[in-house]
């Protein structure tokens, strides 16, 4: 209707409108409609530019559940299926890596070593009190993707993973940051375990 009238300047509102039987109120409705958005309308059109920004700097990987971390961590409150909803609007999806390869991570000979706190028991009695964590080479054709993958021991399902073209202590940094982000640690309670690889016994990471 609002089309209409504004392609057709010569007609007159009113006599338009008791001709197609539309209520004037309608019609005025729909042009303060047209003209500000609901607040529903403009939240939705900030938080698609939000995840947006978040799925490009992630290199197209992260799909909804690691966006809606990520929000949360920034301090904005959306339900997950509301971020599920903009990013299939958005035609964004995420990469589900498949763990293909096998563990791969060279010792420090000169890194103080922690001390191995589980002596070889990866049992928890509850979430959140032991993660588990290795580093993987996935060949592809564009050559080697690094996978650093946490798992956590009570449940058996992966809290976190990342991807990258280099196996530095900034994956496996960035792959613990991540999961403790999207999880509640009690502080003091989480033991993470790893091998003695390089990348786990950085300065950067220890």
């Amino acid at each position: 209707m609002t089309a209409l009238l504004d392609e057709h300047e010569n007609l007159e509102i009113e006599p338009t409108l008791r001709e197609l039987h539309i209520p004037s109120s309608t019609y005025y409705r729909w042009r303060r409609a047209k003209k500000e958005p609901c607040e529903r309308h403009r939240r939705d059109t900030e938080l698609t530019r939000q995840i947006q920004q978040i799925h490009t700097d992630s290199g197209g990987i992260y799909g909804s559940p690691r966006v809606h971390a990520v929000l949360k961590r920034e301090g904005v409150h959306v339900g997950r299926k509301r971020v599920e909803r903009l990013m299939r609007e958005a035609g964004l999806a995420g990469i589900s890596p498949r763990r293909t390869g096998k563990g791969f991570t060279r010792r420090d000979r000169d890194a103080d070593l922690a001390p191995d706190l589980v002596r070889r028991d990866f049992t928890a009695d509850r979430p959140n009190r032991l993660w588990v964590t290795d580093l993987t080479m996935i060949s592809t054709l564009e050559g080697p993707l690094w996978l650093s993958a946490i798992r956590d021991a009570f449940s058996r399902r992966v809290v976190a993973w990342e991807a990258s073209a280099h196996a530095d202590a900034d994956l496996v940094l960035a792959t613990l940051e991540y999961a403790l982000a999207s999880r509640e640690v009690e502080p003091g309670q989480l033991i993470h375990h790893a091998d003695h690889g390089c990348q786990y016994t950085s300065v950067k990471l220890t």
